[in-house]
């Protein structure tokens, strides 16, 4: 008995939880409700002014209680709600403010909520509720729902913006008719875009919005943030969705004591999600030499281990980029170290969150160096560039540089240690050849012993290689003459090294492995365009690629597509795409019918 009340003790031991509830937008003259609940039984409540509403009632109360005992344990809950029924007289947006409530000797207050309210239709008296549930709409009288009832927008956060600024798309679903469900999405897919899709509530529930003078019910489908990669006007193409609406039939059936009643069935609809267009801008002209694409606003700070270490001990320096803007794809910062120390590769960890004010957060670079000999070093500042989009200005940040005494000497090389694992340096690497000599046993030749010098095996020991060598001298410089036109060789080859790399590329495809699936596609791109132009791969870049294809007799419709189609590797692995394996099918043929239609249009430079 004694356990089973402790047991009731620790159930109804919650915490307490006061919350206000009412919809976020209403129509003006319609009534809806204003909610205070809490979760434990209290007294002297009292409720926030309403001077902006009409209150036709409340506060009405209501309980409601539950019990139960599983595996021995007790719990309880129960629920107190204070209802008020409300009517928006005048349009507009209204804060209602904190209700009070004392549980067990402490007062609970909830948090104040905004209402919007909206004007009433237009075409429409404002006792007809929403327009969507008016028994006038002529579209339910026949059985049918026009595209006037039911309809999605593209809504953009901008129409202009710069390479890499954030631009928000939302996809939105507004209906005047009774949608039951939603059969299906295709979303467009985004060319020339890096993307961040923003997780919705999968609670979300319709409101209502008042859009060109009628009042619809509206769902949020979607939002993502998209970042331009090059300048011009770029296309967000459409798609489409099946809805599922209830409508109301054309005849009536009569009821079983007279009379007629009405009969609804679901229709589906295809509803068209409108393509849009976005003007982007180029960065402007003169950005500094370290500028590596970064767009947003940002801060950056440093952190060093420790600035007086002993020969072989790790120094560890941590810079720190924070901010809002295009934090994944912006470039890490480079700390040059003294020549006398062994330098790492730098770890990056990001930590970012994405939402409709762009994507924020810290992108943490870590870099690890082992001096090898003591004395006085200077470790320079890193440099970050990026272009503020407040001023329109490239702006340079640096970080602290750092006086680092390193004491000990070369002698005292010990293999350092990071953690529990220990650090190769380059000194430990010695050629071990010398080190062990085989120990002669004091034994002679024996009497009429041949040695080896001077015989004929002797000889032909130094006329083999001899000869070999002269033949190799003669096969290379055959080779050289067929090598020196390079320009004729990368050109042969290009076709052929390409399919190779897709060859592999479409291994990872069919392994269902995106990442490495993208960047060999992209690799048989770029590594064909090299062959093909004569560019150096170090020198590729779209604008030079673009140049030299015009040069090649390619069409602006053949340069366009190509350099899409890397694009979109570059950027696939960061882009969630529901489709990804259809999409993955659909860029490898596109790039295997771009290199066959290129090696039959790229020709000499006219």
């Amino acid at each position: 008995m004694i356990i089973g009340l402790l047991a009731c003790a620790i159930g109804w031991a919650d915490d307490v939880e006061f919350i206000a509830s009412a919809p976020s937008s209403v129509v003006a003259g319609q009534q809806f409700r204003l909610s205070f609940i809490v979760n434990k039984e209290g007294k002297n409540f009292q409720s926030p002014e309403i001077a902006d509403f009409e209150v036709l009632y409340g506060p009405s109360t209501s309980h409601s209680s539950s019990f139960s005992v599983v595996n021995g344990k007790a719990s309880k809950s129960m629920t107190i709600t204070y209802t008020y029924a409300l009517v928006g007289t005048k349009p507009g947006t209204y804060t209602i403010g904190p209700a009070s409530i004392t549980v067990s000797g402490q007062n609970y207050t909830t948090t104040p909520i905004t209402i919007k309210v909206l004007p009433p239709d237009s075409n429409t008296s404002a006792n007809q509720g929403v327009a969507g549930q008016s028994q006038s709409s002529n579209q339910q009288s026949l059985g049918e729902v026009s595209n006037e009832s039911v309809f999605v927008r593209t809504i953009l956060s901008k129409q202009r913006a710069y390479e890499q600024e954030a631009v928000l798309v939302t996809y939105k679903l507004y209906c005047r008719a009774d949608v039951r469900d939603i059969a299906s999405a295709k979303f467009p897919e985004y060319q020339g875009f890096y993307t961040q899709d923003i997780d919705l509530d999968q609670n979300r529930s319709w409101t209502v919005e008042n859009y060109n003078g009628t009042n619809y019910k509206t769902l949020l489908l979607k939002q993502s943030l998209l970042f331009a990669q090059h300048a011009g006007t770029l296309e967000i193409p459409s798609g489409k969705m099946d809805v599922v609406v209830q409508v109301r039939n054309q005849s009536r059936q009569p009821g079983f004591f007279g009379g007629y009643f009405d009969t609804y069935q679901n229709v589906q609809k295809t509803v068209v999600i409108p393509a849009a267009s976005i003007e982007i801008k180029a960065l402007p002209s003169g950005a500094p030499a370290g500028f590596g694409g970064a767009v947003g606003s940002f801060k950056m700070s440093s952190e060093i281990n420790s600035t007086e270490v002993s020969v072989n001990d790790p120094v560890n320096v941590k810079v720190n980029i924070t901010g809002t803007g295009n934090l994944k794809l912006i470039k890490t910062p480079e700390i040059v170290f003294p020549n006398d120390f062994d330098v790492y590769d730098p770890k990056t960890n990001a930590n970012t969150r994405v939402a409709v004010s762009g994507i924020s957060g810290t992108k943490t670079v870590e870099y690890l160096a082992i001096p090898r000999y003591g004395g006085d070093f200077e470790i320079p500042s890193a440099e970050f560039c990026y272009f503020d989009l407040d001023t329109k200005q490239y702006k340079t940040l640096k970080t602290e540089a750092y006086h680092l005494n390193v004491s000990g000497t070369a002698a005292d090389n010990q293999t350092p240690v990071v953690g529990q694992t220990p650090v190769a340096v380059k000194e430990d690497v010695k050629h071990l050849g010398s080190d062990i000599r085989y120990i002669h046993n004091g034994k002679q030749p024996k009497q009429g012993q041949r040695f080896f010098f001077g015989s004929v095996g002797f000889w032909l020991a130094l006329l083999i290689p001899l000869l070999a060598f002269v033949l190799l001298l003669i096969l290379l410089r055959q080779r050289a003459k067929e090598n020196a036109n390079v320009a004729l060789r990368n050109n042969k080859r290009a076709n052929k090294l390409a399919r190779k790399r897709l060859k592999n590329a479409e291994k990872f495809l069919k392994a269902g492995d995106s990442t490495h699936f993208y960047e060999e596609t992209m690799r048989a791109l770029w590594g064909y365009l090299s062959d093909k132009l004569t560019i150096p791969v170090a020198e590729l870049t779209k604008d030079n690629v673009r140049q030299e294809m015009i040069r090649h007799q390619a069409t602006e419709q053949q340069c366009s597509a190509v350099l899409d189609a890397i694009s979109e590797c570059e950027f696939a692995r960061f882009s969630p795409n529901s489709g990804e394996e259809v999409s993955m099918h659909r860029l490898y043929d596109r790039a295997v019918e771009l290199i066959t239609d290129l090696d039959n249009t790229l020709k000499r430079p006219i």
